[in-house]
């Protein structure tokens, strides 16, 4: 007998997916370019301890990969994916302002997030944890989303109005 993985918590599956998006997307040039391969928490972390140890020893573009939390957009410095919090949701507008030409990978798993001019959201569908892509906000930050990505997102907007 075959003893039962235990069912991953929906955070577990949301970190995995946050390191697997670094795999996908390609950054522009001018992207921050240091030692480490920063992905940031903008908020009230949901994660806890799992985004930590989901990443721990993970390498994306041949850096190590670093968590960070952080509490104002300003200070997204050389992040290059950040998931912003649903607590967030009241300064959503001014936050995507903020980062418009950052060049950073924005992921959030508010209501309606893509179509507010985030780049992906994650929604739950039949318990499982998807996303869907606003390809338009991650071409007007210059990042480049791979084809296979886009393939296994459940939704790809590709017209940057909101409501599309």
């Amino acid at each position: 007998m075959q003893a039962q993985q235990p069912k991953p918590k929906e955070y577990q599956v949301k970190a995995t997916y946050l390191y697997n998006f670094g795999r996908f997307i390609r950054w522009p040039v001018t992207a921050a370019q240091d030692g480490s391969f920063p992905i940031c928490v903008l908020g009230q972390d949901p994660f806890g301890p799992t985004l930590d140890s989901t990443l721990v020893g993970e390498n994306l573009d041949g850096k190590p990969v670093v968590v960070r939390r952080i509490s104002r957009a300003q200070d997204v410095g050389d992040c290059r994916i950040l998931f912003i919090s649903s607590a967030e949701e009241n300064h959503l507008k001014q936050i995507l302002a903020a980062l418009e030409k950052t060049g950073v990978l924005t992921v959030s798993d508010m209501p309606d997030f893509s179509r507010q001019g985030g780049m992906i959201q994650f929604v739950l569908e039949g318990g499982k944890v998807r996303f869907e892509i606003n390809l338009a906000s991650a071409e007007a930050a210059k990042l480049i989303v791979s084809a296979e990505l886009l393939k296994v997102a459940a939704t790809v907007r590709k017209n940057g109005q909101p409501g599309d």
